[in-house]
C-alpha cells in the first residue's frame, strides 16, 4: 500500500519514472471531506460511526478519518509526485468511501455543504477533542459540518515554508473562486457560490493567514492564539494556507470539496505549480506584497458570493486594483504555467481553467441541475454522489 499523507518525504532526486539527472515533482497529497445522505431521503445522516470502520476496511485505516460531525466521512491520500498517481488515488479513495457508504444505506456526496438538511443539531464525534471543542466554541461546532479540499504540497524547510505561505496569501481569493461547490444547505439556496467558507469564516483563527516575517513570527503568532482561546492547539489555525501543523508541507485549505476526481487533480496540480512559484520567489528574496488582512477578508467574501463571475481584487499585488477573474486567471497561468510544464502538469490544469471560464465551478453545476429538476434537490444530491465501483 502507498504511504499515507501523514509519512509525507522530502522532495528527492530521481525516483520511478524520472531519470536521475531530473528533479522529481515536488509531492502531493490531498484530503476530501463528504456528506453522508440517506439513499432514499438524499438528507445528510449520522452514520459514519458505521461507516468509517467499514470504509477502512475498503482502503487502509490511516486513509479514511472521522469529522467533526457524525455525517461526514474525510479520505486522506497517499503521497504522490505523478498526475496520473494522484488522480488513481482520489478516484481509488472515492470508490472505496462510496461502496462503504453503500453498506449503510448511505450516499458520499461531494458537496461543500449538506444540500438537504439534518434533523436537528449534528451529534459529535464522543471524542475528548470534540467534545473540549463544544464547551469552548458552542454553537459553531453545532452548526459545522461542511466539507472542504486540502492539499498539501512537499515543502521541507518551515522558513521556506513561512516566506512562500505571504506569496500564497493573496492568492487564496481566486483560488475559492475557481472551487465554489456549495450553494446549497439545508435545502435552501443561500444566494452563495461556497456557503462552506462563509461558515468556516465565523472561528476566531480561521481566514487570511497574518503576514509573516519569518518562523520565529510564525510560532509567536500560534501561540498567542492559543494563549488567548481562539485555538486550542497548532492544529487548530484554521487559515486559508498555512504551514502544516505536523507536516513539511504547506497546506492550502481554501477550496470546497470539488465535484470529481479529474477536477480534485486538477486544482491540486495547480496548487502544487503555485507553492512551487512562490518557494522560488521566497528563495530568490522577493517581498510578497503586504495586502491588508481586511482587504484579503473582504475578497474571499467577494469570492464566496460570486465565485468566478464578476471581479475581485488583484490581492497577489500591491495596488489591489479590482480585475476581471478571468483576467486574474491570466496572471495565475503565467506564474504557474513553468512549474507545470516541467512535469507535464500544463494541459490538464490549463482544461480545468478554461472549463470553469466556460461552464462555472460545481456552485454553477448545482444550480443547473436543480434548475432542470424544476428545484428538486435530491436530482442534485444524486448528480453529486460519487458512484460506487464496478
Amino acid at each position: 500500500m502507498p504511504e499515507p499523507l501523514d509519512a509525507v518525504t522530502p522532495v528527492a532526486a530521481g525516483g520511478p519514472g524520472f531519470p536521475p539527472e531530473a528533479t522529481a515533482p515536488p509531492t502531493v497529497g490531498v484530503e476530501e471531506e463528504f456528506v453522508l445522505a440517506d439513499r432514499h431521503s438524499r438528507s445528510a445522516v449520522y452514520r459514519s460511526l458505521s461507516v468509517v470502520p467499514a470504509a477502512r476496511a475498503h482502503l487502509g485505516a490511516p486513509h479514511v478519518t472521522p469529522e467533526l460531525s457524525q455525517s461526514q466521512v474525510e479520505t486522506v491520500s497517499a503521497v504522490c509526485r505523478t498526475a496520473a498517481e494522484l488522480e488513481a488515488e482520489i478516484l481509488r479513495l472515492r470508490a472505496g468511501a462510496a461502496a462503504a457508504a453503500a453498506e449503510y444505506d448511505c450516499l458520499l456526496v461531494p458537496s461543500g455543504t449538506a444540500v438537504l438538511g439534518r434533523t436537528g443539531p449534528p451529534p459529535l464525534l464522543d471524542q475528548p477533542r470534540y467534545l473540549a471543542l463544544a464547551r469552548r466554541f458552542g454553537l459553531l461546532v453545532h452548526e459545522q459540518g461542511v466539507n472542504a479540499c486540502h492539499v498539501h504540497v512537499g515543502v521541507a524547510e518551515r522558513e521556506e515554508a513561512v516566506e512562500a505561505v505571504n506569496h500564497l496569501r493573496g492568492w487564496m481569493p481566486l483560488l475559492l473562486a475557481l472551487t465554489a461547490n456549495s450553494p446549497y444547505s439545508g435545502g435552501s439556496d443561500t444566494g452563495y457560490a461556497s456557503w462552506r467558507s462563509m461558515v468556516w469564516s465565523r472561528w476566531p483563527a480561521a481566514g487570511p493567514p497574518p503576514y509573516l516575517r519569518g518562523a520565529a513570527h510564525y510560532a509567536r503568532v500560534v501561540d498567542q492564539l492559543v494563549a488567548t482561546g481562539a485555538a486550542m492547539d497548532s492544529g487548530m489555525i484554521y487559515w486559508h494556507v498555512r504551514p502544516s501543523a505536523h507536516l513539511p508541507t504547506i497546506e492550502v485549505r481554501i477550496a470546497d470539496v470539488m465535484p470529481d476526481a479529474k477536477t480534485t487533480t486538477a486544482y491540486a496540480l495547480l496548487v502544487r505549480g503555485l507553492v512551487g512559484h512562490a518557494v522560488e520567489a521566497a528563495r530568490a528574496g522577493e517581498y510578497a506584497p503586504e495586502v491588508p488582512d481586511l482587504l484579503l477578508r473582504a475578497a474571499c467574501w467577494q469570492a464566496a458570493r460570486h465565485g468566478p463571475a464578476g471581479t475581485l481584487p488583484a490581492t497577489h499585488t500591491r495596488d489591489c486594483a479590482v480585475t476581471s477573474v478571468g483576467r486574474l486567471v491570466e496572471e495565475l497561468w503565467k506564474r504557474v504555467e513553468p512549474y507545470l510544464s516541467r512535469y507535464g502538469d500544463d494541459q490538464c490544469v490549463g482544461d480545468w481553467l478554461s472549463d470553469v471560464q466556460v461552464d462555472g465551478t460545481g456552485c454553477a453545476r448545482q444550480r443547473r441541475v436543480a434548475k432542470q429538476y424544476g428545484g428538486r434537490l435530491q436530482a442534485v444530491v444524486d448528480d453529486l454522489a460519487v458512484e460506487l465501483p464496478g
